[in-house]
């Protein structure tokens, strides 16, 4: 796959506007509360078929601290106990799950987010994989990743996080500036960040990724390479360069950044452009959208063997895994259909309670939905679109049933954001970094939608 990226400062300027991530099609905005528990039962019984293998998503809402440029679901409490009430009804959630599923099916992937995973203590989590391993089967090859921050993260975390499965782990930093740091909320030194890294590989932790924010008050073009030159010094893994979007009027904590401190425009667009120079000239490769890894990464590697996919949690290497959200505000994808559990605490402790799955809405696909999913997973995986492989899989003809779309593109392929053939769209080095762009174009859903709420695409 050609790895050639161009950053084009005009094109991207005139192309920025707002747009989906993609870690589904339909987007969660699509969602609706006509489909529920029921919906959810049947679509496991028809998975249940294929015996495909399976993922599970555990979100863990808890954080000591709030960090103003923060747009996760969360609660934040100093109070540690909090956590034993909502493991009690998650200890309940996967046994109702785990009874839907047959358990021949293995679990491949495996993965707490949040929030902050490491807010609960070492027995929590401990118990908490015994419960996951009571209710499913889990693979000893089996990916398993969990997110830290490093000021949660003791060495006896690290090694206990190891001992119960854990290989892979993703780091939060965003900048190691202190007056940014100060400004976000988030003090987090150079020292404690490398002491969990180094212990994360010294405990046997296969893939270590770390992520960062650009667009962050405060920030400029030097301060933000030298937080990067230390974080290359670790030689992680993998790295994601995520764009913050000011959203204050969504995301509450983000009132309390000044508006006057972030970056210009120009600002943002150079500290994006010398950072994507610094990490291709270190050898990371693009994957898409915010994420680089290095070419021995199993991002990498599906990405040339043509099995990469997206979904909730940003790129894997799992295409054919049904996934399965347990806790508050998660989101799953089995068969053909995604489902979200209650956003509300309460409200996900009653159904718990009550013995019910949590789910409150969702969405079933139709084959429109499917055909859709397929085009812009291929092209915002792997930045080209074969119409014979989509022809051979839903039995279309591309240029027919796509014609108004094709036609569309017109104008970016004239802007060489890509290339048009009778068999194919291949996004151009110039085009890469307006993937999303590229797929809003395939998206029906947005051409009748009056109102979006989505992040700038860069």
């Amino acid at each position: 796959m050609d790895q050639t990226l161009v950053f084009d400062s005009e094109l991207i300027r005139r192309y920025d506007y707002s747009g989906p991530r993609y870690t589904s099609y339909p987007t969660a905005v699509q969602f609706h509360e006509n489909f529920g528990a029921h919906d959810y039962q049947e679509a496991v019984k028809k998975s249940n078929l294929t015996a495909r293998p399976l993922s599970l998503y555990f979100h863990i809402p808890f954080c000591d601290t709030v960090c103003y440029y923060c747009a996760c679901n969360k609660i934040v409490t100093k109070d540690r106990n909090k956590s034993a009430f909502y493991l009690n009804r998650l200890h309940r959630e996967i046994e109702l799950q785990g009874s839907l599923f047959d358990r021949s099916r293995t679990v491949e992937q495996l993965h707490w987010g949040g929030g902050t995973p490491t807010f609960l203590s070492n027995r929590e989590m401990e118990v908490l994989m015994e419960e996951t391993q009571r209710h499913f089967s889990l693979s000893e090859a089996g990916e398993y990743s969990v997110e830290i921050d490093p000021r949660e993260a003791r060495q006896d975390t690290i090694a206990l996080l190891r001992s119960i499965g854990f290989n892979r782990m993703s780091l939060g930093v965003q900048d190691f500036d202190p007056n940014v740091q100060r400004a976000i909320n988030r003090i987090q030194s150079e020292e404690e960040t490398r002491r969990v890294l180094e212990t994360a590989r010294q405990e046997g932790f296969t893939s270590i990724s770390v992520d960062l924010m650009y667009g962050l008050p405060l920030q400029t073009v030097e301060s933000f390479q030298k937080t990067l030159e230390k974080v290359l010094a670790f030689r992680p893994n993998r790295l994601s360069i995520f764009n913050y979007a000011h959203l204050p009027e969504i995301f509450s904590p983000q009132r309390r950044i000044c508006i006057s401190d972030l970056p210009s425009a120009s600002e943002k667009l150079a500290i994006l452009q010398s950072t994507i120079e610094r990490l291709t000239s270190k050898g990371y490769l693009y994957i898409g959208m915010d994420h680089f890894a290095m070419p021995e990464d199993e991002l990498a590697k599906a990405q040339r063997s043509g099995t990469l996919y997206r979904n909730f949690q940003g790129y894997s290497t799992h295409s054919d895994a049904d996934l399965i959200g347990f806790g508050a505000t998660s989101i799953g994808k089995i068969s053909n259909t995604y489902s979200q559990n209650q956003k509300d605490i309460e409200k996900y402790y009653s159904e718990i309670d009550l013995g019910h799955l949590a789910i409150f809405r969702g969405i079933e696909l139709d084959m429109d939905d499917i055909i859709r999913r397929d085009v812009i997973s291929d092209l915002i995986c792997h930045f080209y679109l074969d119409y014979e492989r989509i022809r051979r899989k839903h039995g279309i003809n591309c240029n027919e049933y796509f014609f108004a779309e094709i036609s569309e593109l017109a104008v970016m392929e004239a802007d060489g954001l890509l290339s048009t053939s009778s068999t194919h769209i291949k996004v151009q080095p110039r085009g890469k970094l307006l993937i999303r762009n590229i797929c809003m174009v395939f998206d029906r859903y947005l051409r009748n939608q009056k109102t979006q709420h989505f992040s700038k695409v860069i």
